[in-house]
C-alpha cells in the first residue's frame, strides 16, 4: 500500500463563520455595484471612506482577514479608530462572528453607528441566557477561554455576576453557599470533551448548579473533533489547517495528538507553505482537517503539498453531515438575494 491522504469530513467553516464571512462579503460586493453605477470603476480617490469597517477579526483566520482586507474591508481594534467622517458617512461597521460586549454596543449607538452584527447565532443565544439568568437572580459560572473575544463578550453582559473558569483547578476558587442560585454556562468553541471534567469538578463542589436548557457547545466544534479522533485511527500522523488564534484549531490539534497515542504527532499549519517534510518522515497516512474559520483552498493546497511528497491516495472519514445554516443579517438579505440573481 502506497502513502495515504485521509481527510476529515466534516472540516471548515461551519454556519457562523459562513455567515459572518459573507456578511462582510455582501457589503463590499454593495459598494463596488455602486460605485460603479456612479462610474467610479477604476478610479482612484484617496479621500474616499472604506466600503466598510469590521471590528476585530471577523473569524481567527489570517487568511480570510487578509482576503477581505484586499477587497477593501478595514479592521480595526476598537471603534475608537473609525473616523467621525467615516461614521457620518454611514460607513457599515460589522461586528465579528464572536460577539461583543454591551460597552461596545453602547458605544456604536453613542457614536451613530451603522452596525451590522455578524454575532454567530449560536454565540448570541449564551448572551441571552446570561441576561435571562440574571434576571432570575442566579450567579454563572461561565467556562471560557479567558481574553478571548467571545468570553469577552458573554462576560460583559454582567460582569458582576459571570465569573470566567478555565481549569478544574479553577473550580476551588470560586466562593458561593447554599443560597446562592447557581448555573453554569460555557463558551461554544468548546466541546463536550473539553468541558466535561470541569463541569462534574462545579457539580461535586456545587451540587446545587443548573445546567442550561439546552447544550451551548457549537455543533461544528464537536463535529470537527469527533471527525478528527476518527481521522487519527487510520492515521500515523495528523495536519489541522487553521491559524494559530483560533481556539477551535488549536483544540483540534490536542485532540488529534491525545488520539495518535503515541503513534505519531499532530501538528498546526495556516496553510501548506509551513509544512516541514521532517514531520513525515516514515509515516504512511497522514491525516488532515481544518478548523471552522479555514477556506478549503488552503486545505486543498496542504493536499496538493502532500501529493508532491508521495501521498497519492486520497481517502475520507465521514462522521455526520452538516445541514446548519444561518441566514444573514436582516438588512442585509435582499442585497444579496440581488447579487444572487445578477451572477
Amino acid at each position: 500500500m502506497g502513502k495515504s491522504i485521509v481527510l476529515a469530513d466534516p472540516r471548515g467553516f461551519c454556519a457562523g463563520v459562513d455567515r459572518a464571512i459573507q456578511t462582510v462579503e455582501t457589503i463590499l460586493r454593495t459598494a463596488r455595484g455602486r460605485s460603479a453605477e456612479d462610474g467610479l470603476t477604476g478610479v482612484a480617490d484617496e479621500t474616499a471612506v472604506p466600503p466598510v469597517y469590521v471590528r476585530r477579526q471577523i473569524v481567527h483566520n489570517r487568511h480570510v482577514v487578509g482576503d477581505l482586507a484586499a477587497q477593501g474591508a478595514v479592521f480595526v481594534e476598537e471603534l475608537d479608530e473609525i473616523p467621525e467622517s467615516a461614521v457620518k458617512a454611514g460607513v457599515p461597521v460589522v461586528f465579528s462572528a464572536h460577539g461583543v460586549s454591551p460597552a461596545v454596543q453602547e458605544e456604536a449607538r453613542r457614536r451613530g453607528m451603522h452596525v451590522v452584527d455578524a454575532t454567530c447565532p449560536l454565540v448570541s443565544k449564551v448572551h441571552r441566557e446570561v441576561l435571562r439568568y440574571v434576571k432570575e437572580g442566579y450567579e454563572i459560572v461561565y467556562i471560557g477561554h479567558r481574553g478571548h473575544d467571545e468570553a469577552v463578550g458573554v462576560v460583559g453582559e454582567a460582569p458582576d455576576h459571570v465569573h470566567l473558569i478555565e481549569h478544574v483547578d479553577d473550580v476551588s476558587s470560586l466562593d458561593f453557599t447554599e443560597d446562592d442560585r447557581l448555573v453554569y454556562l460555557s463558551q461554544t468553541t468548546l466541546s463536550i470533551d473539553e468541558t466535561r471534567d470541569v463541569i462534574e469538578a462545579l457539580k461535586t463542589r456545587f451540587p446545587w448548579i443548573i445546567e442550561p436548557p439546552s447544550s451551548d457547545i457549537c455543533y461544528a466544534t464537536q463535529n470537527r473533533q469527533t471527525a478528527v479522533k476518527s481521522v487519527a485511527e487510520k492515521s500515523d500522523c495528523v495536519v489541522v489547517v487553521g491559524s494559530a488564534n483560533s481556539s477551535n484549531s488549536v483544540r483540534l490539534m490536542e485532540v488529534a495528538e491525545q488520539a495518535l497515542d503515541g503513534r505519531g504527532h499532530a501538528h498546526r499549519v495556516d496553510d501548506a507553505t509551513e509544512l516541514d517534510p521532517r514531520w513525515f518522515d516514515g509515516v504512511e497516512a497522514v491525516g488532515v482537517t481544518s478548523g471552522a474559520s479555514v477556506p478549503e483552498d488552503l486545505v486543498s493546497g496542504v493536499v496538493k503539498a502532500l501529493e508532491a511528497l508521495g501521498y497519492d491516495d486520497v481517502s475520507y472519514v465521514t462522521t455526520t453531515k452538516e445541514k446548519m445554516h444561518f441566514v444573514l443579517p436582516a438588512e442585509l438579505r435582499s442585497a444579496a438575494r440581488k447579487q444572487d440573481r445578477h451572477r
